[in-house]
């Protein structure tokens, strides 16, 4: 089965819940209305469906290859990547000046969920690109930005992140690649990074590494890290390429999924130095991968919203196909395809409730996103920033957390024929696996929503979107029927659960860290269930005004809200009491290392 993007939900949740018109009334913004989104993702759609979700498959089974430093993709990358920067993908959401498109965010944000629910693998190759992009239009210097941001929004460069050493993972504080000053200005870099997403491939004419790595005189810790350039081709003065630079991908990774992404292993140095070229001021390379970083982490969730549809379509697909048993009920007296079955509906109903509500947050925030980018106001552009950090860690963590669920559910739903590879399957549920892991593990983004986004303003950030919940509580309330009375009884409890829990992080922060840091993978799964819910419900509110214009698909969305509010947000309640129980600290701590 091939994928089918869900352009009538995507468009929906950019209209009445992200606010897509506000998003066009920007200056800036102007062209981006709700036809030239539709016309967009109509595009995306096509070229996702027919170009690159075909090669899904084959590259789980035919993933890229090593060979003397070189790496080979998956047949078909090389022309698919070729289509995908000849279409101008790369270079939707980024400034015309550079050759950009200048679209926003949420107008990105689909495209990108899209590509990567055709071909995971496929799409990390210009996430990391983004990424790089990101960084230099933030960090580099104006010559920086000339030589390098057109060729990469091309597509006939590359970019990519190296941050992992083998005894620096997540605590950068142990990098030790070495940067040594040059009299032209240039540096030569010696080290080893490891778990470099496309790293080295085939597919374009340079790749350009953005490499932390310490010059001589830096100070210990992460206040010594500096950022350099490092392409895989120095180029001339002329900004043609020259020669090979003394970076090597020594071997590729061997992984559970996403095996046609090429992890590589680079070793910078061993041939005399690898040519780098500093970024920004030195020392302060930490501050600036992290731009980098946070537009990896908001992609990473749109890639959790990206697998859990489709494994969600893939499911749905085989139920209506898969004849067993006769209905519990009685209605019929022959065995009936397996969507008749209870609990068949329920797995699938969670899944679809699911992924639904994490696109919505993540569209959401990227709306944020565009207002703190666009808005002519200093504070208004201030405040949505704020919202958008608060956002990010929830939709990195909970977004790829439930999109394991989602995932196992479809192998569920397929019985014992989930975990033969042939149905395909459980490509979804090895692709996925990662996605809480890189970019910073669900830990990581659960410390970051605690320390950096909501003890920073004492949790003022998460006050305002509880009240603005407690508004959609009210609306709830004027509605007849019991899907929206069910609604609004349990996200006033999510509501009050997730305010529990936010004063309690609050108060007890300095006096109890322990207690507070071992709750925060359930704070983060609380926020995400609760503001998730609150999307959900105002899906509901949106698909009753509407309704006479296409009752099917707006009951629909009120039937999955319903079963949201039914069978997802009463988990808010038993996270608040693994939060703010007095004695949760002590229970995760309870047991000696030795008694482990």
């Amino acid at each position: 089965m091939s994928y089918t993007a869900p352009i009538k939900d995507m468009l929906f949740v950019m209209k009445e819940l992200a606010g897509l018109d506000e998003i066009a009334a920007l200056p800036g913004y102007e062209d981006a209305n709700a036809e030239t989104a539709q016309a967009v993702l109509e595009e995306s759609a096509k070229f996702c469906g027919e170009v690159v979700a075909p090669l899904n498959v084959e590259g789980d089974r035919h993933p890229s290859s090593w060979h003397e430093g070189n790496v080979t993709t998956t047949p078909g990358f090389i022309d698919a990547f070729r289509q995908f920067t000849a279409g101008g993908w790369q270079s939707l959401q980024h400034p015309t000046e550079y050759e950009g498109q200048g679209l926003p965010k949420l107008i990105a944000t689909p495209c990108l969920e899209m590509l990567n629910a055709a071909n995971l693998s496929f799409a990390l190759c210009p996430m990391l690109t983004d990424g790089a992009i990101e960084a230099l239009l933030t960090a580099g210097s104006e010559m920086q930005k000339q030589t390098y941001v057109p060729k990469l929004l091309s597509g006939v460069w590359t970019g990519t992140m190296n941050l992992t050493e083998p005894q620096a993972g997540s605590d950068l504080a142990l990098v030790r690649t070495r940067a040594q000053p040059q009299p032209d200005g240039s540096y030569k870099l010696f080290g080893t990074k490891i778990f470099i997403t496309w790293g080295e491939h085939d597919m374009a004419d340079n790749i350009v590494h953005l490499v932390l790595a310490r010059t001589p005189d830096a100070p210990e810790g992460v206040k010594g890290i500096s950022l350099f350039i490092v392409p895989k081709f120095v180029l001339g003065a002329d900004g043609s390429t020259r020669e090979r630079n003394d970076v090597h991908c020594v071997s590729i990774e061997h992984k559970l999924g996403i095996k046609a992404s090429p992890t590589a292993v680079l070793q910078f140095g061993d041939h005399g130095g690898a040519t780098g070229y500093l970024i920004g001021e030195a020392n302060r390379g930490l501050e600036y991968m992290f731009i980098m970083m946070n537009a990896a982490r908001f992609a990473v969730g749109m890639q959790g919203v990206a697998v859990s549809d489709r494994a969600y379509q893939k499911a749905v697909a085989y139920a209506k196909e898969r004849v067993q048993s006769r209905p519990v009920d009685g209605s019929a007296k022959e065995p009936v395809s397996i969507i008749h079955h209870p609990d068949v509906r329920r797995m699938l109903a969670t899944m679809r409730a699911l992924t639904e509500a994490a696109r919505a947050l993540a569209y959401v925030a990227a709306a944020h996103r565009d207002i703190a980018h666009r808005h002519p106001d200093e504070a208004t552009c201030a405040e949505h920033q704020a919202v958008y950090e608060f956002l990010v860690p929830i939709v990195k963590g909970w977004c790829t957390e439930l999109s394991l669920d989602v995932a196992s559910l479809g192998v569920q739903v397929h019985g014992g024929m989930g975990f033969i590879e042939e149905t395909g399957a459980a490509q979804y549920y090895r692709d996925a696996r990662i996605l809480p892991i890189y970019e910073g593990t669900t830990a990581i983004q659960a410390n970051d929503l605690v320390g950096r986004k909501t003890l920073r303003d004492g949790g003022e950030v998460a006050r305002q979107l509880l009240a603005q919940i407690g508004q959609t509580v009210d609306a709830l309330g004027a509605q007849r029927g019991a899907a929206f009375e069910s609604m609004r009884q349990q996200l006033a409890h999510g509501q009050r659960a997730l305010q529990a829990a936010v004063n309690f992080v609050v108060w007890n922060a300095k006096n109890d860290p322990n207690a507070v840091f071992a709750g925060s993978v359930p704070y983060l799964t609380l926020a995400g269930i609760v503001l998730g819910g609150w999307q959900m419900a105002r899906a509901m509110l949106a698909a009753a005004r509407k309704f006479e214009e296409d009752p099917s698909f707006y009951q629909a969305k009120i039937a999955t809200a319903q079963f949201f509010a039914e069978h997802v947000l009463p988990q808010a309640a038993a996270l608040e009491t693994s939060i703010v129980s007095a004695r949760g600290g002590e229970g995760v701590l309870g047991l000696s290392e030795d008694q482990f």
